[in-house]
């Protein structure tokens, strides 16, 4: 780029995704609140981020935003604007989120999630074992898509229920999309479908929970009351489908990207090494894989009313992108190493990468607890791990990370 070009965010450039923060620097530098040709704003500094996290008055509700060339294309397809997951917490507004979040959290304890504490190490160690056995293990569907797959289905209870957890596996991988921004119509027909084909599955499940509740997440879901409130059903299947999607895919990036920063990165073999030597660090260092390369690149919030931000005036209306990943490297936070990986700094934990206000992660503490097991184990039980190709990236613009990685281990 010549230095008389515009700086412009273009996520469908080649090789954006294999990379993407050279451009976040770039732009958080020289127009950290940039407005795009998509039609949307980016913000790109941690303290334009953070506020924009916990500001009230803005909204995550679509509805709310102007058309941009992104929704035109899905209207353009569908007929329609894309409705999917309008229950969900994460698509909605106080006191609707409010609401909803109070009632799941009545089923998805912190009690729960440590009582698979368990069922996550012997997860870990089966396929470990398995690895050990064949000498290695192709790292995204060997290991790190599965756990956290297996993890939340077992939560669920839905073996018990009779659906074809197979299938889930599958529509869960082809939903991902409804969370990219994407301008292929045959992908936007395939998500609509496989959003279809989900909702029928986790509805069968639904109602076999409420003929036959057992102690698990799904029945606790159904069971969730306060003051003669209850979960829907359209709801109940929005939050397991989020679960599925939201959930689950970031757990696999966090693992997959984790363990690429720790084998290739420049400064990982240094930190590997560190962690090798004191399993201790195993908690910061999550953290720290958190903030350097994020499994959520970024989240969003529509303005509902003008808003000032460094000197530019957003519209109501405005689709703002926040993104996350850049914040997580600003060195006004993170200092002139913030684009190094240090598994022991300080200040690790103040990564934005599961969002915050009252849209912070309500799965965080599951994400780091799977995180923890699969990366502390995997290093404490192979000497040698060695990358047998270069890795290869999903091609997502925000929930990025490796499509795969075989590994050599002894």
């Amino acid at each position: 780029m010549s230095v008389s070009e515009p700086l412009v965010y273009n996520p469908f450039a080649p090789g954006y995704t294999d990379d993407p923060y050279p451009t976040y620097a770039r732009l958080r530098d020289a127009d950290p609140v940039h407005h795009s040709p998509l039609g949307v704003w980016l913000l790109f500094r941690h303290q334009d981020v953070t506020r924009f996290l916990r500001e009230p008055g803005l909204s995550v509700e679509d509805r709310n935003a102007h058309d941009t060339p992104l929704t035109d294309v899905v209207v353009d397809t569908l007929g329609e604007r894309e409705q999917r997951g309008e229950h969900a917490m994460i698509n909605r507004d106080p006191p609707d989120h409010t609401r909803l979040r109070r009632l799941v959290s009545k089923a998805f304890t912190p009690r729960m999630v440590q009582r698979f504490r368990d069922r996550v190490q012997e997860l870990v160690d089966r396929s470990l074992d398995a690895a050990a056995d064949r000498g290695g293990m192709e790292l995204i569907d060997d290991y790190a898509f599965p756990l956290p797959f297996q993890v939340i289905t077992d939560m669920l209870g839905l073996p018990d229920t009779g659906v074809d957890v197979d299938e889930i596996r599958d529509l869960s991988g082809r939903l991902v999309s409804s969370l990219e921004p994407v301008v292929d119509p045959d992908r936007i027909r395939a998500t609509r479908e496989a959003g279809n084909r989900m909702v029928e599955l986790i509805a069968e499940a639904v109602e076999v929970k409420r003929r036959q509740p057992a102690d698990d997440l799904l029945s606790g879901l159904i069971l969730a009351e306060e003051d003669g409130d209850v979960l829907s059903t359209g709801e109940l299947i929005d939050q397991v489908v989020l679960l599925y999607v939201a959930g689950h895919e970031t757990t696999v990036n966090l693992v997959g990207n984790g363990l690429r920063a720790l084998l290739l990165d420049p400064s990982g073999p240094e930190q590997l090494a560190r962690l090798r030597a004191d399993g201790s660090l195993v908690e910061n260092a999550v953290d720290e894989l958190l903030r350097f390369d994020s499994p959520v690149q970024m989240t969003r919030r529509i303005t509902l009313r003008e808003v000032e931000v460094d000197g530019r005036t957003l519209e109501p209306g405005a689709f703002v992108s926040l993104v996350l990943a850049s914040a997580n490297r600003d060195p006004a936070v993170f200092g002139p190493t913030a684009d190094s990986l240090d598994l022991g700094r300080a200040e690790a934990a103040q990564h934005v990468s599961f969002g915050g206000g009252h849209h912070y992660c309500l799965g965080a503490s599951l994400a780091r607890l799977e995180a923890q097991v699969a990366l502390g184990s995997l290093v404490a039980r192979f000497e040698r791990i060695e990358p047998l190709a270069d890795p290869t990236w999903n091609g997502r613009i925000n929930l990025r990370g490796l499509q795969r990685l075989p590994l050599n281990l002894a």
